[in-house]
C-alpha cells in the first residue's frame, strides 16, 4: 500500500519522518506524564484522560499507519521504562496495541468519524488492559471494573477524538 499525498506531503524524506516521529514520541510522552499527574477519579485507580492518544491518533490520521503504530509503541516502552515500570508497561502495550488494531479498522471501513474511532480506541485499550489484569492475577473478578472503564473509555475517548479532529484540521489548513 502507498502512501497518499497528504502523508507524503506530512513525513518528506527519511530525516525527515524520522524528525516527525521523534517529535510525536516525545510529545505523546511529555502527555502521558501530564496524564498521569491529573487524578480523573482518585477513588477509582487506574482511569486517565489518555493524552497521549491525541498523538497516536493524530498520527494515524495524517500518517502513514507503520509510523503511528512505531510511535505507539515505542511512546509506550519508554513511558514504562521511565514511569511505571515493567508491569505497567504490559498493561498499557496490549491496551495500546488492541486499541490501534480497533482504531486501524473502523478508520479503514470509513464509517466511523475521527472521533467514533477514538472512542472505540478508548474502550478497547481498557478492556485490553482487563485482560492482563486477568492473565497476572488469574482472577476473572475484575471483570466487575469493566462497565466503569468501558465507560470512561467511551468517555476519554470522544475527548481524544474531537480535540485530535481540531488538530488535523489545524494541520491541514494552517
Amino acid at each position: 500500500m502507498t502512501p497518499s499525498q497528504d502523508e507524503k506531503k506530512m513525513t518528506g524524506s527519511i530525516p525527515g519522518r524520522v524528525a516527525v516521529c521523534a517529535l510525536l514520541v516525545t510529545l505523546s510522552m511529555m502527555l502521558s506524564y501530564v496524564d498521569s499527574m491529573i487524578p480523573v477519579f482518585p477513588q477509582i485507580p487506574g482511569i486517565k484522560l489518555g493524552l497521549a492518544n491525541i498523538v497516536i491518533l493524530t498520527a494515524l490520521y495524517t500518517l502513514p499507519k507503520g509510523h503511528a503504530l512505531l510511535i505507539n509503541i515505542v511512546r509506550v516502552l519508554l513511558s514504562g521504562l521511565l514511569f511505571s515500570g515493567v508491569t505497567g508497561m504490559m498493561y498499557s502495550l496490549v491496551g495500546a496495541l488492541l486499541s490501534f488494531l480497533a482504531m486501524c479498522l473502523l478508520k479503514k471501513t470509513g464509517i466511523f468519524s475521527i472521533i467514533g474511532v477514538s472512542l472505540a480506541g478508548g474502550a478497547v485499550h481498557n478492556a485490553g488492559q482487563l485482560l492482563v489484569a486477568i492473565l497476572l492475577i488469574s482472577n476473572t473478578g475484575v471483570l466487575y471494573y469493566l462497565p466503569v472503564l468501558t465507560l470512561t473509555g467511551i468517555l476519554t475517548g470522544i475527548l481524544t477524538g474531537f480535540i485530535s479532529h481540531i488538530l488535523i484540521q489545524r494541520l491541514k489548513y494552517g
